[in-house]
This record gives C-alpha cells, structure tokens and sequence, in this order.
C-alpha cells in the first residue's frame, strides 16, 4: 500500500507543481513592487501545500490547533523535526514566516524555486560560518517585522523524544528581545519517516502551537532558555519530566 500512495503523491506533485510554480512566478511578479516581505507568495503556497498535498490524500489527518496563539509582528518560531514532511505540515500555520532549510533544497527543482522566490533562509550545513550566516539572515527579516521558524535540534529526531535543543534561535530571540513560540509537530513519520522515500497510506498529524514565551520571559541565558522550551515539548508530549543537568553538561549539550 505504501508503494501505492508514494507513487500517487508523487504524481499528483508532478501534475500540480508545475501549475503552482507558475502561478506563484506570477503573482511574485505581480506583487513585487508592493510586497517586500513576500507575504502574499507564502500565503498562496502555504494554502496550496496544505490543502492538495495533505488534505487531498484519503488516509491523511491533519488538525492544526492553536494558530490564534501566534502573534504579530516579529516572533521565532521553534518547532520540533521529525521528518521530510514536517515543513509542509506547519505551512497549515497560516503564518508570514520564513523558515530555515538546509542549502541543498533550494537547488531542488520547481521546490526550491520557489523557496528562492519566497526568500527563506539556506543553511550550509558543516559550514565554519554556516550558523553565525544564518542567524544573520534570520535577524535582518526580525528586524524587518518577519517571522522566523527554526528547527533547534538541527536534525531528526526519535519520535515523541525531542533532542537537546541547539541554542541559536534561542541566542536570537533574546538578543533581538522578541517572543518565541513553541509549536509542536505529532504524527508526522507516519507520512514520511526521515527523508523517505516511502509513505504511509495512513497517517494523523497533529500541528499544536503552544503557548508564547513572551519577551519579559526569556531571561539572559540561551542555555536555560533552550532547555526551558524542550521542556514544555516533553510537559505537552505526557512524557516525564527532564532531569536536571550541570552548567557544564547542558552548554555541552546546546552547542
């Protein structure tokens, strides 16, 4: 059954991609003049992720609860990762922001076009500067107003086991003094475990925005701050709680 419904995906992908690569093309142009931040791009790609590459498969459930918790204005978004499909499941945030991606998916045919079009952040993952690059670009849409989202484990993870959380994005929401927003991604695997390539026939994703850190909140240090906010994914996960680490050891864990 697996086999079945990668291949219809990937069929319904090659129809339609091209149609949204054109439309979106069009409306980039369109908007250009008015539209420095690219909000209306992403608005339409979002929707267009969301309700014909999700919501048009039969066996695939997606609820996204919680998105009247995401302010306005400048925030960073932080998200656990689990899979290739976690992307597309938090475009049904409806949200302005732009997310981080490795480099390589913005030399991705018709994808990574758009990515460029909607100007998301690359990252060159083993890269010396690859971090202080991102973070920079990252602070320059903050300081313009714009949403971020970033993965703080940098990589995937075990499902319902969030990894120790690199402290970047925590670094930046207390430099650039804006709110960070915890937004918990469930059930994604079951569309697409890792990078694939396969996928489930049946799959029930749960997209939860959680409760915003507000600026007052963060405090001084990005190591607690990160670890406060892996907490709160194990507290909405019913798993126990963390234990507590040495300075040491949770510096060695967020670098």
């Amino acid at each position: 059954m697996k086999y079945l419904v990668t291949c219809w995906f990937w069929f319904v992908f090659l129809v339609t991609a091209p149609v949204c690569v054109v439309l979106g093309a069009s409306l980039w142009l369109v908007s250009l003049p008015f539209d420095r931040n690219r909000a209306l791009l992403h608005a339409f790609v979002s929707r267009w992720c969301h309700y014909l590459y999700l919501r048009a498969m039969p066996g695939w459930r997606v609820r996204v609860e919680g998105r009247e918790r995401l302010p306005p204005g400048p925030v960073i978004i932080v998200s656990n990762h689990q899979s290739a499909a976690d992307i597309l499941c938090a475009m049904g945030l409806f949200h302005p922001f732009k997310f981080v991606a490795k480099a390589s998916l913005f030399n991705v045919p018709m994808v990574g076009w758009l990515m460029r079009l909607m100007e998301y952040v690359p990252v060159v993952r083993g890269h010396a500067h690859a971090m202080d690059q991102m973070l920079a670009d990252c602070r320059g849409w903050l300081r313009r107003g714009v949403p971020v989202l970033i993965y703080p484990e940098g990589t995937y993870a075990p499902t319902r086991q969030p990894m120790p959380f690199k402290r970047g994005a925590f670094r930046l929401a207390i430099e650039e003094q804006v709110p960070v927003v915890p937004v918990l991604l469930e059930g994604t695997t079951d569309v697409v475990a890792g990078d694939g390539p396969w996928m489930g026939p049946r799959a029930s994703v749960r997209v939860r925005v959680l409760p915003p850190l507000p600026v007052e909140s963060l405090g001084s240090d990005d190591v607690a701050l990160a670890e406060r906010v892996r907490a709160l994914y194990f507290e909405a996960l019913g798993l126990p709680p963390l234990p507590q680490a040495s300075t040491d050891e949770r510096k060695s864990e967020c670098a």
